[in-house]
């Protein structure tokens, strides 16, 4: 496939100062791979991604900044509130995507004033993020498909409500991923390669949960993380690694060092005795502070040989 370039510089020493400029001249190009080079800056837009093959390539993470503030209890002019998912500050329908050197920034602050504000919705297969940052705080990064059906009519109001549900393979290497409530959450095959997940402070005796997935019925694999740091801002022992948002969730954390934030339980089943014959949380050769084998019930702790099979290549096929 050819290549084509944009380049994309805020103070305007390129031939766009905006990135959805350059998204919208990449649509002359959908025969090619297109790369968007941004420069160091900070870019203050909702971005709609709906081309394949499309690369962000940034300077730099601490320099080369994509932000917006919407937020789940913001009142639409319809007078409903906006959600979930009508707040990405950078919403991903495409396959092939890929990013480098980039943050991804939701900075519309703590969920329990705010609510729900997401960084980045990525809905796709074969998506890809290198030495990116993504910053929130309650949802910070939905890694789609929507679950198959919503709890409460009008759940999933936003873009992909009534679309077809698809499952895609997502790779995150090299990332920092920050938030508290839920931040990582959804139904996708997702790999975490070489990451740092950050807890953030807030108030209550809970101060979050990192992954809140949604793992279809059936599927071989949720989340896999591998070789990461989870660390944080919050006391000893006030957070979880995770619980199922829906039933089926999977969750694996293998070879990563869990700070002392974590608790001994590890896990919460959201008061759902009944997703424990469902549910697949996992761990292998953990360490730090928060590893541990006294994990809650319903936590697999792997053996050797179980855990050889949860290869980025066994996972995600790139």
């Amino acid at each position: 496939m050819m290549e084509k370039e944009l380049y994309v510089s805020a103070d305007g020493g390129k031939e766009f100062t905006r990135i959805a400029d350059a998204l919208e001249a990449a649509g002359q190009f959908r025969d090619c791979k297109v790369v968007i080079r941004i420069a160091a800056g900070v870019y203050k837009e909702r971005l709609v991604i709906q081309q394949d093959h499309i690369s962000f390539v940034g300077e730099d993470a601490a320099s080369t900044r994509i932000t917006f503030s919407d937020f789940a209890n913001d009142l639409m002019p319809e007078g409903d509130k906006r959600g979930t998912f009508r707040t990405p500050s950078v919403f991903i329908d495409a396959d092939d995507f890929y990013a480098c050197g980039i943050s991804f920034c939701n900075e519309a602050g703590q969920g329990g004033k705010v609510g729900q504000a997401l960084a980045v919705y990525a809905d796709g297969d074969r998506l890809m993020f290198e030495n990116c940052r993504f910053e929130g705080y309650q949802d910070t990064l939905f890694t789609a498909p929507l679950p198959k059906k919503e709890k409460q009519p009008g759940g999933f109001k936003g873009p992909k409500e009534f679309a077809p549900r698809r499952v895609g393979r997502q790779l995150y290497k090299d990332c920092y991923i920050a938030g508290n409530v839920d931040f990582i959450f959804g139904s996708a095959i997702a790999y975490f390669e070489n990451c740092e997940i950050f807890m953030r402070d807030r108030k209550g005796d809970v101060k979050g949960y990192v992954t809140a997935p949604s793992t279809y019925e059936g599927q071989e694999y949720g989340y896999v993380f591998q070789r990461c740091r989870f660390t944080s801002e919050c006391p000893k022992e006030s957070c979880y690694l995770g619980r199922p948002w829906r039933d089926y969730a999977k969750c694996v954390i293998l070879n990563s060092e869990i700070g002392a934030h974590i608790r001994k339980e590890g896990w919460h089943d959201w008061d759902k005795k009944e997703a424990w014959d469902t549910i697949f949380f996992a761990e292998y050769g953990n360490y730090g502070e928060g590893a541990g084998t006294q994990r809650a019930p319903f936590v697999k702790l792997l053996t050797a040989e179980e855990a050889a099979a949860y290869t980025r290549k066994n996972v995600i096929g790139f």
